[in-house]
């Protein structure tokens, strides 16, 4: 499913879905180092937020679930034209009440920010934009979790080297909420036998795994917790 220019909320996949596939990504990627205080982190993480991602350069985004079945996506890309665009193109219209006004007012008033969608009763949506509006920056920052096919290629293409029946695997166990720490010991061996990868931080792994709940609480205290895999 590709994302058109500007995006439209009907091109994201369900938020549940979505915030799987980019969690595991975060856990993937999390090192105990990033997580410093005082030092503007990049990447893909997760914390007691949300998730984030941060190339410290063209694009960063943040995704919030705000209760049940409610979740907030915001942020920006270089490509995004609305911000700039004249007249001022209103990013919080027809938003619901349950929004963190008061932090996305701060960003839009500090030129920060590039869209707002927001999920509710199972459908994604957005304020209305112009016609004529090129894009909001949702393709180029979005479709590398919103579109499977291009996620799978990163995990493959990753600093962990993830062979594809791995990186289908272990997406899939993501998108069911069915990820263990067992899984996660896998992808750590195989990353300490590739001298050629990044080492992998299974503690840091293990902690975002638990704040992405991607797996039942039991299994990451039985299978983590403990210190041995399953």
């Amino acid at each position: 499913m590709a994302i058109d220019r500007p995006g439209r909320p009907e091109n994201l996949p369900a938020a549940d879905v979505l915030w799987a596939r980019w969690a595991l990504v975060a856990v993937l990627e999390a090192t105990a180092g990033a997580e410093a205080r005082g030092v503007h982190r990049g990447g893909t993480w997760i914390d007691d937020r949300g998730l984030h991602l941060d190339d410290r350069g063209s694009t960063w985004w943040t995704f919030e679930r705000l209760g049940e079945g409610r979740y907030l996506l915001y942020g920006e890309d270089e490509s995004s034209a609305v911000k700039w665009h004249k007249p001022a193109v209103d990013m919080l219209a027809q938003a619901p009440e349950w929004l963190p006004y008061e932090r996305l007012r701060s960003l839009l008033e500090g030129g920060e920010l590039g869209c707002v969608y927001w999920y509710e009763n199972g459908a994604w949506a957005r304020a209305p934009y112009p016609a004529g509006l090129d894009d909001d920056g949702l393709d180029c920052g979005m479709s590398r979790f919103a579109v499977r096919e291009e996620l799978l290629r990163d995990l493959i293409a990753s600093e962990r080297g993830l062979p594809r029946g791995r990186a289908d695997g272990l997406l899939a166990a993501a998108e069911a909420r069915g990820l263990t720490a067992a899984e996660i010991q896998e992808v750590l061996d195989a990353a300490a036998a590739a001298a050629e990868h990044v080492p992998a931080d299974r503690e840091a792994m293990l902690r975002s795994l638990e704040l992405a709940a991607l797996a039942a609480p039991d299994s990451i205290a039985l299978q983590g917790r403990a210190g041995q895999p399953a």
